[in-house]
This record gives C-alpha cells, structure tokens and sequence, in this order.
C-alpha cells in the first residue's frame, strides 16, 4: 500500500470514527435523524441506523486491518454515496431543516455536504488505486501522520460549513 493510500486510509477512518461515536453516543436522536429523511417506512428506521452504526464501525475496523482495506474502503464509498443521495433527494424536495446525522455539530442538509462527501470519495478512489509496496515503519507512520493532518483540515472544512449551515438556518 503506497503512503498516499495509508495517509487517505487513515483520514476515511478518522471521518468514520468520528461518524460512529456521535451516533453511537446520541442513538436515539440520530435514529430520529434517520427518519426525519422520510427515505423509508418507519418500521425499516431502527434497523438502518443500526447497520449504518455497524457499517461504520467496520469501516474504522478495517483500516486498522491491511487484509481488509480495501473492503473497507469500498464501504466507505457506498456509505457516502448513500449519505449523498439520501442528501440530495430531500434538498430537492426542499427538505433542508434537517439535521445530518453526520457526527460533530449540528449541520442542515446542504449541497456542501454532498461535495464534501464528493471530495472524500474521490480521496477513496485515489487511495484504492494507489497500491503499490509500502516502505518501512518510518514511511508509514508519516503517511499516518498525514492522515491525521487531512482530519484536522477535513475538521476545519467541516466547522465552516457547520457555521454555513447555521446561518442559512437562521435566515
């Protein structure tokens, strides 16, 4: 695995992490979150936010697991596909007053969080493809340290557009 894919890995499962105990933490809120989207029965809300939860727990699982990175990277990918469409689907019903869901601050639904979402899949996409032989334990705790500085900006993007979000709700 090149240094690049383990700095990527490392951010998808710092993002996911982060995902994970928010929801974990708040259970029952991001389960009403899941079914303020209106994207299935009632009946079906508890058992997705369940595998939603599962889901991205083995996706902070499997980065740690090299055997399994790339399925946990593939994941990644269809979780924030999903997020995205689920997004985008009430933004045009013009359902924006909703909370994400997403982990870290409240943020309505905006199309910030779609190219956001955008963003890291492309990085998924690099990362999957950039899988040639690592070097040595040096290498890679620097890859990992990079991961852990593509969190902090990722945090930083992710603040703004909380604070955007905030204000489109206030107005």
């Amino acid at each position: 695995m090149s240094m690049l894919s383990v700095s990527i890995s490392t951010l998808i499962a710092l993002v996911f992490l982060r995902a994970f105990l928010h929801k974990i933490s708040g259970f029952t809120v991001f389960t009403g979150y899941v079914e303020d989207y209106c994207l299935m029965p009632s009946q079906f809300v508890r058992a997705a936010s369940v595998s939603i939860v599962v889901a991205e727990l083995l996706v902070v699982f499997s980065q740690g697991l090299p055997a399994l990175r790339m399925f946990g990277l593939s994941l990644a990918a269809l979780l924030l596909f999903l997020y995205s469409f689920g997004i985008s689907i009430n933004i045009n019903r013009r359902r924006i007053n909703i909370e994400c869901g997403c982990g870290g601050g409240a943020q309505v639904l905006s199309w910030s969080l779609v190219v956001r979402n955008g963003i890291l899949l492309g990085l998924i996409a690099i990362a999957m493809t950039q899988q040639s032989p690592s070097s040595g334990g040096l290498d890679y705790a620097v890859a990992v340290f990079g991961g852990f500085l593509l969190w902090v900006v990722f945090l930083l993007g992710d603040q703004i557009i909380a604070n955007s979000s905030m204000v489109t709700r206030a107005s």
